[in-house]
């Protein structure tokens, strides 16, 4: 049963891991300011989610040790940052930031 927890608490670990990269590489190729944010504010939520989550259960299921803590951090960031960046893109768009030439919608255009 142990090893079972232990590939299940890497693979977490691994997943998160990925998802931040992603999201760092998101960053630093994505053409304009929202898609970057996106990439930070979507991938890199997930990403700490799953390391943090990884981290209760190897201290919860190998320690024996129950933190109320990461859990609260989990829900604090599950909460805030999808919100966060979503009020940076807002903000963006209304102080005038261009979107990409590419881009195919404005959805938010005819409601100001």
């Amino acid at each position: 049963m142990t090893v079972i927890i232990e590939t299940m608490i890497i693979l977490f670990l691994l997943l998160g891991v990925f998802l931040t990269l992603v999201a760092a590489f998101g960053v630093i190729r994505l053409p304009d300011v929202y898609t970057r944010n996106h990439a930070a504010s979507k991938s890199a939520t997930l990403g700490v989610m799953f390391i943090l989550l990884s981290c209760f259960l190897y201290f919860y299921l190998i320690e024996g040790h129950f933190s109320s803590r990461v859990l609260l951090g989990i829900a604090f960031i599950f909460i805030t940052a999808p919100v966060g960046g979503h009020l940076i893109s807002r903000a963006a768009y209304h102080s005038g930031v261009k979107l990409w030439g590419k881009s195919v919608r404005d959805d938010l255009k005819n409601k100001k």
